[in-house]
């Protein structure tokens, strides 16, 4: 399998599809935790990992809920992955407020894990009811705050505004105290409502009437300016770090590299090739295990389209697209590839040109998916 001994390339992911309890805004692969399964699915990945050549320059584990493992789990699956980390790699670990603990914070620590990104989502009790998440607040700054007592530097939150009765005031708080955290990156999300998920029931029942996107549209713009304030600095639509802590596993994507995905539903892209793999945890683990092809679906871009999809995800960035780098990196003219959008989206104040290249002015990152869906 040609994704197992690549070893040229930049990131690898790894998803833990398991959750004590999925949220009720939350369509991602995962189910609940069962230690059964969750052995014989680490024990999958550890072999999956010992095929593996090389060094990554970025680790990522996701989920699903990583620190739902447990210590003595998550150490097996942290310890097979020592080989491919060396002192440069970026190695980030997810973990929820409920299930982190000294064991947990240490197992990652003495297995060089380096960053860790904790699902917070809110400090405010009401508001995480709402998105029926398992702790309180009181849990969340008591995880950041273990966390930075055990040793971990580059720590980041996720945060989510824009619940359907939320106002700026409610947001503006948790942003108030989410920047006297000792945290180095703060990713924030407006809720949406993916199809199938609780939330999404709720709201076709007219249970619960979402919140304008003017209202919306104002919190992310107060996030835009309040966390650059705090010197958290916007290096992506959703992702605001402390100088020299952006996420390069991150930005690996948005820069339409390399990566290889392990784990149900993950992702690879190699050599133009986007696979994705099935999603069902016991399927993958007997299918992997027997040997068998575990690849949902495989599609082959040609230049053309993995220029424009190049385009479409560096335009996120802060930093836009500089035409000499799109030019090295796709073979390719951007004028003349977008030269039906460009003027389109500058004349409505979307995207601004710089020294060689453009990016998303103040408006176009409120917009970022409307100017995306323009260059594909």
């Amino acid at each position: 399998d040609y994704s197992l001994s690549a070893i040229f390339m930049r990131s690898l992911y790894i998803h833990i599809p398991f959750c004590r309890k999925k949220c009720l805004y939350c369509d991602f692969c995962s189910m609940d935790y069962e230690s059964e399964i969750a052995k014989e699915y680490v024990d999958v990945l550890c072999r999956q990992i010992a095929d593996l050549k090389g060094k990554f320059s970025s680790i990522y584990i996701g989920g699903g809920t990583p620190s739902v493992l447990g210590a003595l789990v998550l150490a097996k699956l942290l310890k097979a992955l020592n080989g491919l980390v060396d002192p440069e790699t970026e190695f980030s670990v997810e973990a929820n407020p409920e299930s982190l603990n000294e064991d947990i914070l240490e197992v990652m620590r003495d297995n060089r894990v380096n960053r860790l990104s904790i699902g917070v989502q809110s400090l405010n009790n009401q508001k995480l009811k709402k998105l029926g998440r398992l702790h309180d607040a009181q849990a969340a700054r008591q995880a950041v705050s273990l966390a930075k007592k055990k040793g971990f530097e580059n720590i980041s939150i996720d945060l989510i505004f824009g619940l359907w009765d939320e106002d700026l005031e409610t947001w503006r708080q948790d942003l108030k105290e989410a920047v006297s955290f000792p945290l180095k990156h703060i990713s924030v999300y407006c809720l949406t409502y993916e199809k199938d998920t609780p939330l999404f029931k709720a709201k076709e029942k007219g249970e619960i009437k979402p919140l304008d996107n003017e209202s919306a549209g104002r919190m992310y713009e107060y996030a835009m300016d309040y966390l650059e304030k705090e010197d958290f600095k916007q290096y992506e639509v959703s992702n605001f770090s402390q100088d020299g802590f952006s996420c390069r596993h991150n930005l690996n994507y948005w820069e339409n590299n390399e990566y290889l995905g392990l784990g149900p539903s993950a992702v690879s892209y190699i050599s133009g090739v986007r696979k994705e793999n099935i999603h069902d945890v016991r399927e993958y683990v007997l299918k992997v295990n027997s040997g068998k092809d575990y690849v949902l679906s495989s599609e082959s871009l040609a230049p053309l389209a993995r220029a424009k999809e190049t385009a479409a995800l560096k335009i996120r960035t802060a930093s836009g697209i500089d035409f000499e780098w799109f030019k090295e990196k796709t073979g390719l003219d951007f004028s003349q590839l977008e030269a039906r959008a460009l003027p389109k989206l500058t004349e409505a104040g979307l995207i601004s040109y710089n020294k060689g290249g453009i990016c998303l002015t103040k408006k176009g990152f409120l917009f970022a998916d409307t100017v995306s869906s323009e260059f594909l």
